[in-house]
């Protein structure tokens, strides 16, 4: 059920492609809005609009912010005749797109012939706060990448800060949503034709795949939207890409359950996944490392993946140097500087395997 209010837009706070903050007075108290133009058309000072507070209203973690469903001032626009896909499908918010695999899409005939990603390496990792982290050491090296938004967390694109300074700044090529994810330079309607267009039209070096903001769990084994990451793994492989599994490592986070490798990466590579993905690992200290080879031991991973230790740390400036302010959980580098390790031996993993180096494999005595 959904929580609504009417307000009155008093200021904008905020501007950037696709997206736009608002002060906006409901009542007698001024709160934060957001609105998205492609949805509901564009906004003015002194408009009455209507508001979706569920958020706010059980204090939830949507930002601070409500969401505006429409303006009550203005007519609809006239839609573009291209396109009949619908994201938000059978929802009061369904929206048209192009989507790359139609017809009217000028990649649709080259689409249509090709089902083979020529062993790209595809990063898939969980976090959104994954994505900068990895781009910065790829570009170090001056990789074309490009970015495919999953529909596990955030829909809009737009939301995203990070994907908004990568573009900005150069880093990314071009970005995909797929599913009921949307905003991207391409829209797709499934994990495949999403991975085959970021390469048939973007021609990267490498492929990220993360959700957006916003990771749903649980605290159970199976609950979390990061279970995702078991599925993309096996698309890859069916593609013919080079999966690569960017676990989800740390030692600051307070939950036993994520101490080490994350009981969300555990579950995804002991359930989910079933193609021997490559899991790159830093070379921590000989206490995290031992910790974490006693959880592949345990869960008997170690014949089922190829893991690869990389000795990374000079890379930690290459993130802590950046103009981005990377953090995760609330988290910065020097509170937990393992998870961004990991990154940078993710990364770099992905490195070695499109310049044909040889792999340091991890073995078990």
């Amino acid at each position: 059920m959904l929580d609504i209010k009417k307000g009155t837009i008093v200021k904008e706070i905020f501007t950037r492609i696709d997206v736009k903050g608002y002060l906006v007075k409901i009542a007698d108290k001024e709160e934060k809005c957001i609105v998205y133009p492609d949805l509901v058309g564009d906004v003015n000072i002194g408009d009455e609009v209507l508001l979706n507070t569920t958020a706010m209203a059980l204090n939830l973690g949507s930002g601070g912010y409500h969401y505006v469903i429409a303006n009550l001032q203005m007519e609809g626009k006239d839609l573009s005749p291209k396109g009949h896909i619908m994201k938000l499908r059978y929802t009061p918010m369904q929206l048209k797109v192009l989507s790359v695999e139609e017809e009217d899409s000028p990649y649709y005939e080259k689409l249509s012939k090709i089902d083979s990603l020529g062993g790209t390496p595809v990063l898939v990792g969980t976090l959104h706060s994954m994505l900068a982290p990895l781009s910065l050491v790829l570009k170090e090296h001056s990789l074309k990448i490009a970015y495919i938004m999953t529909d596990g967390a955030a829909l809009p694109i737009a939301f995203s800060n990070v994907v908004n300074g990568l573009k900005e700044t150069g880093y990314l090529e071009g970005t995909i949503t797929i599913g009921h994810a949307f905003g991207g330079d391409l829209e797709a309607v499934n994990i495949y034709s999403g991975l085959l267009a970021a390469k048939t039209v973007f021609e990267p070096d490498v492929i990220i795949v993360t959700m957006g903001p916003g990771i749903v769990g649980t605290g159970t084994k199976w609950g979390f939207t990061g279970i995702e990451q078991g599925e993309i793994l096996n698309a890859v492989a069916t593609l013919k890409g080079t999966p690569v599994c960017v676990p989800r490592i740390s030692f600051a986070d307070k939950r036993d359950r994520h101490k080490g490798i994350s009981h969300h990466t555990l579950t995804v590579l002991s359930q989910i996944c079933k193609v021997k993905a490559i899991v790159p690992l830093a070379n921590l200290a000989e206490d995290k490392l031992t910790y974490i080879l006693e959880q592949i031991r345990s869960n008997q991973l170690l014949n089922d993946y190829e893991f690869i230790l990389q000795n990374v740390y000079s890379l930690l400036a290459v993130m802590q140097k950046s103009k981005f302010n990377l953090t995760t959980m609330g988290r910065t580098i020097d509170d937990d500087p393992d998870f961004f390790l990991n990154l940078a031996a993710a990364a770099f993993t992905a490195i070695d395997v499109i310049n044909g180096q040889k792999l340091n494999k991890l073995t078990l005595v």
